[in-house]
């Protein structure tokens, strides 16, 4: 367990991208510099609209005026396509000058692959989205809508691959599988290393029609788990593997790696009573 003391000082920020090549970039960049701040996480545009459509309504005109200069700034000024554009949300901790130095760095960084500041309000928003999105998947089985998470790592240089590779698969299998209508395929680049990034994925998809709803989203999150190893991502980043993975154990860790594990396995635990055939 690791304690750290409560930031003295704590900022959120949002950045928008032209596109998502433009901010994976920046991400490579602020990874490369070892400057990333407290949280760095980067919405593909599918996520952002959808984070967009959940946005409460404001009644203040003041405010839609100046939501509506945002918009026109972005969009028409400087020529970012709604259907392209990529949200990246920060958060910032430390003390007060380090943080404005630290905020200032990372800003400075994202102006260099065509990234726009974009305040507070959307970066705070970006994180409370992450916690609804756990509700929603609830109140979407009222509505026919059957919807999971999945994450996996990935070496820098194949992040892009990944993304629209695993995207563009779900999309196939839903289809083939006969999803009548278009499921909802979303990344995020979620944490940053030297080496490489966590993605994590969100999908859903309405199962009207279908014979047998459970058995086609277990193909389909299996075909995606197919695809990220097939593009060099891990079996998992945090997630564990358990049951549902454990399939691919010896393909990502060799024989040699499985044996190690049940070796430890039978030494640890003889008679198999924790965990139970969650892994080996």
């Amino acid at each position: 367990m690791k304690i750290r003391p409560i930031p003295e000082y704590q900022k959120y920020g949002s950045v928008v991208f032209p596109n998502f090549e433009a901010g994976v970039a920046c991400l490579r960049e602020v990874a490369k510099q070892r400057c990333a701040p407290a949280s760095i996480r980067l919405m593909d545009n599918e996520q952002f609209q959808f984070g967009h459509a959940l946005k409460p309504q404001v009644s203040s005109i003041f405010t839609n005026f100046v939501e509506g200069l945002k918009k026109f700034y972005i969009t028409k000024f400087k020529g970012f396509d709604p259907h392209q554009l990529v949200v990246a949300t920060l958060l910032f901790e430390g003390d007060r000058e380090r943080v404005l130095q630290h905020e200032k760095q990372v800003y400075d960084i994202a102006a260099t692959f065509g990234g726009l500041a974009a305040g507070e309000d959307n970066g705070q928003r970006g994180y409370i989205l992450t916690f609804v999105i756990a509700y929603l998947r609830d109140l979407g089985m009222d509505y026919y809508v059957v919807a999971e998470s999945f994450e996996t790592s990935v070496p820098w240089d194949r992040v892009l691959d990944l993304c629209r590779n695993v995207k563009e698969r779900i999309n196939r299998e839903c289809k083939e599988r006969g999803v009548q209508f278009q499921p909802l395929t979303s990344c995020r680049v979620t944490q940053t290393y030297d080496t490489g990034a966590c993605v994590y994925f969100y999908f859903a998809f309405n199962y009207r029609g279908l014979a047998d709803p459970v058995h086609t989203y277990e193909r389909v999150e299996h075909a995606a788990r197919e695809e990220i190893l097939a593009n060099g991502g891990s079996l998992s980043h945090h997630h564990g593997v358990g049951k549902l993975r454990k399939e691919w154990m010896k393909e990502s860790i060799s024989s040699l790696g499985v044996g190690m594990l049940q070796s430890v396995k039978d030494y640890v635990d003889p008679d198999n009573i924790f965990g139970n055939r969650n892994l080996l």
